[in-house]
């Protein structure tokens, strides 16, 4: 029983490894490589042409979208050096003052024709181009090959489908809330007893770092926003990824109200020192309304990361339950720190400062602020698409005909008898 246990734990191992980035991509780059290598043999004159597997290779990514739009600037990239290097060629020659025209032309004539990241290659096409002796048979070749990688990179992407990254990019949102909740417990423990300022000190600096992560966590979504765009297996690819990007918005803002907290508790330490930072029934209250407000950090997370309807119900039910509690201690803390500041005025603004930042995260939290921001984000996104759509000029005039006939019909209604 136990090495059947193993045997299954290692077969997960194995298809988990076998979904990750690095992975898919060795494997579809390699594919569309050896592909174009053998198709551009029966087509380039070339004996060896490699600019097709080169392409191909550079061409293929982890997503549909970044193959498209990748693949359309690698072909512009390498139609412009081969048309740079015909020119000189005709022109000048190779020489050395020559190719130091030729790298400057080519980079500019990348920037201008806008394909980003490949300015590079446009110097890289002229310069292999122009070095050769036949300019003429080895650039329309190397056009060829390149037409052949791109083609067939984007082919390998629509037969053998990239895989959606949603799922990644939800278990890092969950990771970054469950890191954030662990950093609540520990700063609510430190307030329930005597915290000496280096020990509150290193809670700031932890808290700083949630910074890295959520740039990590960034890059990951922004993976999976592309492997939505595009794709024909996902019908709602706008929803999941507003979706994500606001939950990612919230628990961003969250990290900072949470350094921010951090700050006012070290602060606070260094006041106090060495006192403790709150009375003991103050204390213990703080304590439970971080330990709650984490709480409802990682059910919110769980929520932003649920797409079947059923589970979202639950959570979101959950995350209700888990802010209504949280609302009732912070009100309870509230008359405590009052009382506090009655007795003793010092530090008055620390302590108004940790209910502002537990009131503003409950706030974020908050499912019916939630739902103003995913319809304000969608009514956005339709807009852009809208204009984005009406920018093309016979579109734009096309609309306006239209509303011109629209309101000479009620006109005309109107004005009958």
């Amino acid at each position: 029983m136990q090495r059947v246990r193993e045997r299954s734990d290692t077969v997960v191992r194995l298809v988990r490894r076998g979904r990750e980035p690095v992975v898919v991509q060795a494997l579809r780059s390699a594919t569309a490589a050896t592909i174009a290598y053998v198709v551009a043999l029966h087509l380039s004159p070339e004996p060896a042409p490699l600019t097709a597997p080169l392409t191909a290779l550079l061409v293929v990514q982890v997503t549909l979208f970044a193959t498209l739009t990748n693949g359309i600037r690698r072909v512009n990239s390498v139609v412009a050096g081969v048309l740079v290097a015909i020119a000189f060629s005709l022109l000048v020659g190779l020489t050395w003052w020559s190719l130091a025209l030729l790298i400057v032309a080519s980079l500019g004539v990348g920037h201008l024709v806008r394909v980003d990241e490949y300015v590079p290659e446009v110097a890289i096409s002229a310069m292999l181009v122009l070095g050769v002796t036949t300019v003429g048979d080895t650039a329309w070749a190397r056009v060829l090959e390149t037409l052949i990688g791109a083609v067939v990179g984007l082919g390998v992407n629509v037969l053998l489908p990239p895989p959606v990254w949603v799922g990644e990019a939800g278990e890092s949102i969950e990771g970054l809330a469950r890191r954030m909740r662990q950093l609540m417990l520990r700063v609510g423990e430190q307030a329930a007893g005597r915290t000496p300022f280096e020990l509150a000190a290193a809670r700031l600096h932890e808290a700083r770092r949630l910074d890295h992560a959520i740039v990590e966590v960034d890059a990951a979504l922004r993976q999976a926003e592309d492997s939505l765009r595009l794709n024909p297996r996902v019908r709602e690819g706008l929803l999941h990824r507003v979706v994500l990007r606001t939950g990612l918005d919230t628990l961003e803002i969250c990290t900072v109200v949470l350094r921010v907290l951090a700050r006012s508790l070290t602060d606070l330490a260094k006041e106090r020192d060495p006192e403790p930072l709150f009375p003991p029934e103050t204390g213990a209250v703080v304590e439970q309304i971080l330990s709650e407000v984490a709480d409802a950090v990682v059910s919110f997370a769980v929520l932003v990361t649920t797409h079947v309807s059923r589970s979202a119900e639950s959570a979101e039910d959950r995350l209700a339950a888990e802010l209504h509690q949280a609302a009732a201690t912070r009100d309870k803390l509230a008359q405590l720190l009052l009382e506090e500041v009655q007795r003793d005025a010092r530090q008055w603004q620390l302590h108004g400062a940790v209910l502002t930042e537990v009131d503003r995260m409950l706030d974020e939290l908050d499912t019916e602020h939630r739902t103003r921001r995913l319809f304000e984000e969608l009514d956005r996104h339709s807009q852009e698409l809208r204009d984005r759509k009406l920018s093309v000029p016979w579109l734009r005039e096309r609309v306006r005909r239209l509303e011109r006939r629209r309101r000479n019909r009620r006109g005309a209604v109107g004005r009958s008898p």
